[in-house]
């Protein structure tokens, strides 16, 4: 059968390699893809939001499975288009993938039906927000309602940092459309971390946790990025957390969902904070988390075809997902200036030295292919992932393999997966 993957980052090269392990897949396309993806899929020259000619590709190559990658497309409808036209597609629909590109309808669903998550107010208006602030306890955060690159969610001190904040957002317009509405949230403490799901519209069921870094300096100093590393399994979430989360969030917001005629087939991300309260959610996602998912799906010991086929058929109950007992880490490898202003075009040196290596992994976020030669194309280049028997091993073989590859500028967090629980 022919497959293709829609996007183009290390989220996307992930998810082709691990499609690469079914027999039954003779091609995989991947469009727009990158210089890792090329070496194992055809990358096609389509952008990932470039949903007319995407449905025509796929209709031209008899593609007969379908993957969204990124967040854009979900939000445009690209799932809907392809099933317009007759064609098989894993991913929510765009009523549903409303749950990523509108914080403040999520909000209002966890509120309506009691899903924990912080207390917030919603705001279109600059100087309703303005007022609010100067009256609300700090610290806090400033969320941009619409989609904007994983920093969106901005962390204020004190007053003065909250108005200069909105008005970046809803006056100077930095995230265009997408800051016009915000959410102003309270700050919560505790440990944050990521669980990804799988929904068919019906079941709902969670994968192994994982937990991110989002900060672009060590000890989570510095701006917020797309993420900097990830590992898997989090410190932090016990068999009984995981039971409140099932119980209290995972099924409440399928159960919500359908309840509000937006069924949701795909993956769900759950961004969760363990407060002193308990769990609660920080944010939903519409698809697989960038970078979790490198250090999750190496963890996968099931088909990741079957389990999406699954989704997409309603048929979700049927499947035994099994997962891998050893850990896993991602550390990400960024330009020099990421997330601000960077150049690209440095050729990536080393990247002979991580072939063939066990339980190490490369995978291509901001490549491109020139002269015949690798080179940087994006802020987050290269996601270093490595597998081992418990999380201390599999984060120092991440590191071992970083320490491999080098271009001008590069930079990259030295506390992946150090975060552990108070003793």
């Amino acid at each position: 059968m022919k497959v293709l993957v829609v996007g183009g980052g290390g989220r996307e090269h992930a998810i082709v390699w691990k499609l690469k392990e079914n027999p039954e897949i003779e091609k995989i396309f991947c469009a727009p893809g990158n210089a890792g993806i090329a070496q194992i899929a055809e990358c096609v020259n389509i952008k990932a939001t470039d949903i007319v000619n995407m449905v025509k590709f796929a209709k031209e190559n008899s593609v007969d499975f379908t993957v969204i990658g990124p967040d854009d497309p979900l939000s445009m409808g690209i799932v809907d288009s392809f099933k317009a036209a007759g064609l098989e597609v894993f991913g929510p629909n765009k009523a549903a993938a409303i749950i990523e590109y509108s914080k403040a309808y999520s909000k209002e669903l966890m509120k309506k039906y009691g899903i924990p998550t912080a207390a917030y107010e919603t705001f279109n208006n600059f100087e309703n927000a303005v007022k609010y602030i100067k009256q609300t306890k700090h610290p806090l955060f400033i969320k941009a309602d619409g989609l904007a690159l994983g920093k969106g969610a901005v962390y204020c001190e004190n007053e003065g940092e909250s108005e200069k904040t909105l008005r970046e957002m809803m006056i100077e317009k930095n995230f265009g459309s997408s800051g016009e509405t915000v959410v102003i949230e309270e700050f919560m403490t505790g440990p944050e971390v990521t669980v990804l799901a799988f929904s068919d519209g019906k079941t709902i069921k969670p994968m192994v946790s994982s937990q991110d870094h989002k900060r672009v300096y060590d000890n989570d100093m510095g701006l917020n990025t797309g993420g900097m590393g990830a590992f898997s399994p989090s410190r932090f979430y016990t068999e009984d957390i995981a039971k409140v989360c099932e119980e209290k969030i995972f099924k409440p917001t399928a159960e919500a969902l359908i309840k509000e005629g937006r069924p949701f087939t795909g993956i769900i991300y759950f961004g969760l904070m363990l407060t002193p309260d308990g769990p609660k959610v920080i944010e939903y996602n519409s698809r697989f988390g960038d970078p979790e998912t490198q250090a999750v799906l190496p963890r996968l010991d099931t088909d990741l075809l079957s389990i999406f086929k699954a989704c997409v058929n309603q048929t979700l109950g049927t499947v035994d997902i099994k997962w891998k007992k050893s850990a896993a880490a991602c550390v990400v490898l960024a330009s020099g200036g990421y997330p601000e202003k960077y150049e690209t075009g440095f050729e990536i040196k080393g990247l002979e030295n991580l072939e063939n290596k066990e339980n190490l992994y490369v995978f291509h976020a901001g490549t491109s292919l020139a002269n015949g030669k690798t080179v940087t194309n994006g802020g987050r280049v290269l996601g270093i992932a490595a597998q081992g028997e418990n999380l201390d091993s599999a984060v120092k073989r991440a590191y071992e393999g970083a320490g491999l590859v080098s271009f001008e500028g590069m930079h990259y967090r030295t506390d992946i997966g150090k975060l552990k629980p108070a003793q």
